[in-house]
């Protein structure tokens, strides 16, 4: 059975980055990994170095405009499974699925209890799936994912950035989500901030998992949009992430 990592956290976060270099850190074991993008505004291609354009938000829309005009006894889960197959991008060391969001207006909810079928059915094909997700957790509130083991909130290190997380866990016990538990890593950490974010979740009652420093490699490939897929080892939010993925079980 899959282990399912959620991670979310506001933008400019560095949710994404974060993702990325989980995903980077678990190629180099001998898991099986299905990375998805479940934020609509789709960055993690970019910072993986993959340059697809193909979503589930199409088929989706697909499935949402053709819904009336399918053969009643046409199975309609085995068509949505197969055009999901042939979106799924196979890509050194993982798989990728892109999620990205119907352009179409009207209620999805139709095509939604196909795919959480479809999606539940496909992890187990996986040792892990990592997810980056929106803030909103809207994909969890639907269920379109199975129980989430853990769910990592991405923070910069302000009080306010510390808040947030607290909130977001708050929304995760108000939607009776099945997440088992709830993890907060402080992003761009320096010297100046390190002992005042600990202290600060520790009284907000945070379980911080880890802090990744300012990295200047990263800043560098973000001005350039190069991927952040293929840092280098001696690269500080490297080192931070491998010490994470441990304290994650992967």
């Amino acid at each position: 059975m899959a282990k399912i990592i959620a991670v979310t956290g506001k933008g400019g976060t560095g949710k994404t980055a974060t993702t990325s270099l989980l995903i980077r850190q678990l190629t180099k074991g001998d898991k099986v990994v299905l990375a998805v993008d479940a934020d609509p505004d789709t960055n993690l291609p970019e910072t993986l170095g993959c340059d697809t354009t193909k979503t589930i938000g199409d088929i989706k829309e697909y499935m949402h405009e053709e819904r009336d005009n399918l053969p009643p006894d046409i199975n309609k889960e085995s068509i949505l499974e197969g055009k999901l197959y042939e979106i799924l991008e196979e890509m050194p060391g993982y798989d990728l699925l892109v999620m990205g969001r119907p352009e179409g207006s009207g209620c999805y909810c139709y095509v939604n209890n196909l795919l959480r079928g479809i999606m539940n059915k496909l992890v187990t094909n996986y040792d892990v799936l990592i997810i980056d997700a929106e803030a909103g957790l809207e994909h969890f509130s639907r269920k379109i994912f199975r129980n989430v083991d853990d769910l990592v909130v991405v923070t910069d290190g302000s009080r306010r950035g510390l808040r947030t997380a607290e909130r977001i866990r708050e929304l995760v016990n108000e939607l009776e989500t099945d997440v088992s538990n709830i993890y907060v890593i402080a992003n761009k950490v320096t010297d100046a901030n390190r002992e005042r974010i600990s202290s600060t979740a520790e009284e907000l009652g945070l379980e911080l998992i880890g802090m990744i420093p300012v990295d200047e490699m990263i800043v560098e490939r973000d001005l350039a949009g190069e991927p952040l897929f293929d840092l280098p080892d001696d690269s500080v939010a490297v080192q931070e992430v491998e010490k994470i993925a441990q304290k994650l079980g992967l």
